[in-house]
């Protein structure tokens, strides 16, 4: 039976992607306005270069390339580049479809939700507020409270013992195979794969199940609980 979900965060709840290319493209032309001489496409792609190596949640990411570019950093340059990604930001962070619907059936149905994210505390916070998904929730892990990130086995050993569900009880919903999936199957954690927020072009999730939408998970709950 399955008694809890545990869900990352950006891809699978959020659409986190869509909101960082809006945001790096705002930023960029803010930066060319206020006197950046560069190509837009070229310093994205820079951008998005860094991001990879450094990871995508970068605070500082502006700054690193303002200064591998120039040697030094221009404060209104980089001024306007927060600004402008600000604002974008807050304009095109958005759910995938159905997650509020999603979340609030389990609810109905007693299934208990923690959410588990390798993004910066305050970061997880915001968007899971300014999204309006704060009294989904039962618990909010992140990598900052553990000192680790997935698929290493504290992030999901401290989810459990919050929800206080065994593994097999339990189901990880993620879009990151290497990390959510791996992670979870590790330690006897069902998994479900959020194929519909895959960014790496996955192959072989190794998930048991598949979800092309999130609402798919409430009737694969329903039929594994025998409550259809």
């Amino acid at each position: 039976m399955i008694k809890a979900v545990i869900f990352d965060v950006d891809n699978t709840l959020t659409d986190f992607m869509k909101m960082k290319r809006a945001a790096v493209d705002s930023a960029v032309e803010s930066m060319i306005d206020a006197g950046l001489p560069v190509r837009k496409e070229a310093m994205v792609e820079k951008i998005f270069a860094t991001y990879w190596k450094e990871g995508v949640e970068d605070q500082k990411i502006f700054d690193k390339v303002l200064k591998a570019e120039f040697g030094r950093i221009d404060y209104k340059l980089l001024a306007a580049g927060i600004v402008g990604y600000r604002r974008a930001k807050a304009g095109t962070m958005s759910l995938y479809p159905r997650v509020h619907l999603t979340l609030l059936e389990l609810m109905r149905m007693g299934i208990k939700s923690a959410a588990l994210s390798d993004a910066p505390k305050l970061e997880v916070w915001l968007r899971i507020v300014g999204l309006g998904l704060h009294h989904y929730f039962d618990h909010v892990v992140t990598s900052q409270d553990l000192g680790t990130h997935k698929p290493a086995p504290e992030p999901f050993q401290k989810a459990l013992g919050l929800l206080k569900t065994r593994p097999e009880e339990t189901v990880m919903v993620g879009d990151w195979a290497e990390r959510d999936m791996a992670g979870a199957k590790n330690l006897g954690i069902r998994t479900a794969w959020a194929k519909y927020g895959d960014t790496h072009e996955t192959k072989d999730s190794g998930a048991e199940f598949v979800l092309e939408d999130i609402h798919e998970l409430v009737d694969i709950i329903r039929k594994e609980n025998g409550t259809v």
